[in-house]
């Protein structure tokens, strides 16, 4: 699947956009990437939601896809955009009980890392995949953990539609966060792990954010220019570790 130009997608999504076109894997990620071959490739979908391409920067907020009721954020260009969330159930073998984005490993049928982030995000979620545009697709990272290689699809959901779990073997809870709730101060931090890893985290609807989803959301606030002062200083641990 192609990459859709920034010129077709909303006005406050195309600065977003463009930049993170122009990041590189060093931006996002201090680990190397395995050999070519190694690796099992999979994809994730960084899916957004907000006014419409049509939609008048100075008009009604637009109501919110999750509840239906206007986002009052006016602080920072984020208003009326949100998120889609999900928090992996315990049972998974691979990072069981953390936040994520919808994704998951690619199928041999899968054209694009797109349609990979695409299938899962319906199987799991019941995502439309009628109902998003595929903006970018970022560079491959890799997740030593796991030994797998992702690649984040940012994306506009344009026609937002009720989602749920769909798969409880693989999910616990879907989730559509608003940025405002994302870059609210008080719900900033910086995590440790006991490896002695640091890292950007969140702390939303009472899910804890961390890890590769933490970094992804924190590049993508910064690189959007919708990030507010917060604390680096306050850290907590991450729970149960």
């Amino acid at each position: 699947m192609s990459e859709t130009d920034p010129a077709v997608a909303p006005g406050w999504l195309r600065p977003l956009v463009e930049a993170c076109r122009r990041l590189g894997r060093s931006d996002l990620t201090r680990v190397d990437p395995p050999a070519a071959g190694q690796g099992r490739h999979s994809a994730v979908l960084m899916l957004l939601s907000g006014p419409s391409a049509a939609a008048s920067a100075d008009g009604p907020d637009r109501p919110s896809a999750r509840n239906g009721r206007p986002n009052p954020d006016r602080s920072n260009g984020s208003e009326g955009v949100e998120v889609l969330l999900l928090q992996r159930a315990a049972g998974m073998r691979n990072h069981p009980g953390q936040v994520a984005f919808p994704g998951g490993a690619t199928d041999p049928g899968d054209a694009s890392s797109s349609a990979t982030a695409l299938r899962e995000a319906e199987e799991e979620v019941g995502l439309r995949p009628d109902s998003v545009q595929v903006q970018v697709e970022l560079p491959d990272l890799f997740l030593p953990p796991s030994g797998f290689v992702v690649t984040p699809v940012l994306a506009f959901w344009r026609l937002p539609h009720p989602v749920g779990v769909v798969d409880a073997v693989e999910v616990a809870r879907v989730e559509v966060v608003s940025i405002a709730e994302l870059t609210d101060p008080a719900n900033r931090f910086t995590v440790s792990h006991p490896s002695g890893r640091v890292g950007p985290g969140f702390w939303v609807r009472e899910l804890f954010v961390w890890g590769f989803t933490g970094g992804l959301l924190d590049q993508l606030i910064r690189s959007a220019g919708w990030e507010r002062p917060w604390d680096v200083n306050v850290v907590r641990p991450v729970p149960g570790l």
